[in-house]
Order: C-alpha cells, then structure tokens, then sequence
C-alpha cells in the first residue's frame, strides 16, 4: 500500500516540506512518483528509514554526516568515529554554554548589588598588530602621571611629524607595571601609530605593538582622574572571568582634547588576557 506524502508526514510527525526536501537532497526518495501528476507516495517500510534519519538529525549530525550512515553499511570504528567528534563538538558548546550561564549569574548580582546596570561593559576582542613611534620610560610618582605622559606624547608626536611622518591612529599608553609598585618601577610606554618610513634615535623607537588574540576592552568616558573606575570594573570582571593578565595594559585615548571639556574624553583601556 502506498500512503500519499501528507498521511506519511503526519505518521513520521514532521512537516510536507520536510519530506519533500530530503527527497530534493537524496536522503529518503519517494516509493512511488506519479509520473503524470508529480505526486509523491511513500511505503510503510520506508517508515524505519525516516525514524533513522531523524533520529541521527536530533544527534546534531550534518546532512552529509546522515547520508553516509543512511547509505552504504559503514565500519564501525567510522561510525564511533563519527559520533565523537559530534560529541566533542557538543561538549565544546555545553561549556560555551556553562560559561555564559555564569556570566549571566555574575550580572544579576551585579545588578542586585548596585540596584542598576552597571556603568562599563567588558568584552574580549582580537586586535591586530600596530606599527608605532614608541618612547619607554618610567613615572616618578602617581602625582605627576598626567604630567609626565603628556610630556612624553608630546615628544613622540614632535618627533614622528619632524621627520617627516603622520600619525595614523590615537595616542597610546602602555603601563608595564601598575600603581601599586615603587615609583621606581612604574614603568610606562606612548606611542603614535605611523605608517611612514622614519629613523629612530635614542629615544624614540620604531615598532611593532603585537597581535592580541584575546584582548579584554572597556571604554571609560570622562577625565583620566575618574578612569580608575573603569579599572576596578575590568579587575573585577577578571577576577570572575577564567582569564588571567597577559600583557601589560594599553590605555588609547580616542577622543582626548587637552584644552576641551574633560567629560567627552574617550579612553579605550585594553588588556591582553589568557586563559588561567
């Protein structure tokens, strides 16, 4: 007995379209084709092979995956083989999953604690590599770190444009090492990324800022001298995170006006991170 493509959509509790897709890709053809009217019949028997097929489409397997174990008899270890990369591949996702279920539970109590959403977002980014005009030195002392940055941005800048070059993206400050070291140890970077071709001297040096795969970013808007809070919200969300730092800080100052109005400065601070 032959049942028409409806009745056997409705047997195999799946919709007209899908029968008549696996038809179109080859996985289950019709018994029967009315060769005058183009109606599709299907065959009790067929029943078992639709329930095989579904059941290897709720494992996840590819179309291509479930047209070789429908088709030809398969070794068993290819088979077996089959399956565990599928579930290694589901195993990947479910702790894809865990993870972000945490990062989920760390935000409701964020939010529990603060009575509001928080006011930085962090988030991991790639950022490519950076050719820069680079000066390394050190700060004294927290109190003259604004002072001390500006005179070193200052002499990078003069010196790429005096030699002929143009400054091709926002200043940008490394910190090797944080405030919590002896001011002898503070030591500190700026840069200007260029592109042109100019000689370095003993001060300023012409390199390259590295690749990052995974670099955590967050955007402070607002003076430098409230920037700490940015700080605290991205060791806090490290802290929660399964990363450790990688790499010293890079603070790039994307809108920054030394004589305009300190609240529309723009600082991304980026930190290179790896899994701990």
């Amino acid at each position: 007995m032959r049942l028409k493509i409806g009745e056997f959509a409705r047997m195999g509790q799946l919709s007209v379209s899908a029968l008549r897709y696996y038809d179109e890709v080859g996985l289950l053809r019709p018994a029967e084709v009315d060769r005058w009217t183009g109606y599709r019949y299907y065959a009790y028997e067929q029943l078992w092979m639709l329930n095989r097929l579904l059941a290897l489409k709720d494992l996840g397997l590819s179309l291509e995956q479930i047209r070789q174990l429908l088709g030809a008899e398969l070794p068993v270890e290819q088979i077996k083989g089959m399956l565990r990369l599928k579930q290694a591949e589901l195993q990947e996702q479910a702790d894809d999953i865990k993870e972000r279920l945490a990062r989920v539970q760390a935000r409701i109590e964020q939010i529990e604690k603060e009575g509001k959403m928080p006011d930085y977002e962090v988030v991991v980014k790639s950022v490519e590599p950076v050719r820069v005009g680079i000066i390394k030195d050190s700060v004294p002392s927290m109190e003259v770190v604004n002072v001390t940055l500006s005179r070193l941005f200052e002499e990078v800048g003069r010196y790429i444009v005096g030699n002929g070059g143009q400054i091709s993206g926002p200043p940008t400050a490394l910190w090797y090492s944080g405030p919590s070291m002896p001011p002898a140890e503070m030591e500190v970077a700026v840069a200007f990324p260029t592109e042109s071709a100019i000689p370095t001297n003993e001060r300023v040096q012409i390199e390259e800022l590295p690749a990052v795969d995974t670099m955590a970013s967050v955007v402070h808007r607002g003076p430098f001298s409230t920037i700490g809070e940015a700080y605290a919200a991205l060791m806090h969300w490290l802290e929660q995170s399964p990363y450790q730092a990688a790499g010293p800080t890079r603070e790039l100052n994307l809108e920054f006006e030394p004589t305009g109005d300190p609240n529309k400065w723009v600082t991304e601070i980026q930190l290179p991170v790896a899994e701990a």
